[in-house]
């Protein structure tokens, strides 16, 4: 799952980043208000961690164009301005919750899995569709009640097709959502191919009812399998 880190602090950005990144995030980071409109203007994110005070302006500018473009998002504003104007403001503009600096890196990873369970899984610690069972948290994924074996990437790549039940994704989404920043590292996207065929040929061999099917040009679509 991608996260976006809006910070102005080096050095809290690196804890941050290397903490997300041990629990299996892919993480991008912003560390100016221009340069978090611009990669919220060109991307999507599964969560965003947003400073209030920034170079430039205020992080709730993000918080506005995101309201502005219509794009859902969910938001945790990490911030050392502590007034309750300032949460009001940040929750009435769509945050989904609001950290007061200083605070313990293992609260921050336990409200990103809070809201991220919340908001993309309802609630649930799994996400199941026909035979197929994943558990985020766990990063392990079973099939009828058998576990699937996949390496991390293969990992991302099936929870992003499966939060995306039906609808068709374009190649250049999916390596952003999995790759992060390093998506443009293979130009023609060969990297892509290679994933998806091993995932493909896994959830075939494990009898998963789920199907990834490749739309020639464009990009792939995760189904049920009609029997």
């Amino acid at each position: 799952m991608k996260i976006l880190l809006v910070e102005d602090e080096p050095q809290l950005a690196e804890v941050i980043t290397r903490s997300l990144a041990r629990e299996r995030f892919t993480v991008e980071t912003a560390a100016t208000r221009a340069e978090a409109l611009r990669k919220v203007s060109d991307h999507s994110y599964d969560l965003i961690l947003l400073d209030i005070m920034l170079p430039g302006g205020s992080g709730l500018d993000v918080l506005r164009a995101l309201k502005e473009n219509g794009k859902q998002c969910n938001v945790i504003i990490i911030s050392a301005k502590d007034s309750l104007d300032d949460k009001l403001a940040g929750l009435d503009l769509g945050a989904d919750d609001y950290l007061t600096k200083p605070f313990h890196i293992a609260e921050l990873n336990a409200r990103v899995r809070s809201v991220l369970r919340r908001k993309q899984f309802g609630g649930s610690n799994t996400l199941t569709v026909a035979n197929l069972e994943l558990y985020p948290e766990e990063r392990t994924v079973q099939v009828a009640g058998q576990p699937l074996a996949l390496n991390r990437k293969e990992f991302d790549l099936l929870i992003y097709l499966l939060l995306n039940k039906d609808r068709l994704v374009t190649r250049s989404s999916v390596a952003e959502h999995v790759w992060g920043d390093h998506a443009d590292e293979g130009d023609d996207l060969d990297f892509i191919y290679a994933q998806v065929k091993n995932l493909r040929r896994k959830l075939k061999q494990s009898d998963a009812a789920v199907e990834v099917q490749a739309v020639y040009g464009i990009g792939y679509r995760l189904t049920e399998r009609i029997a």
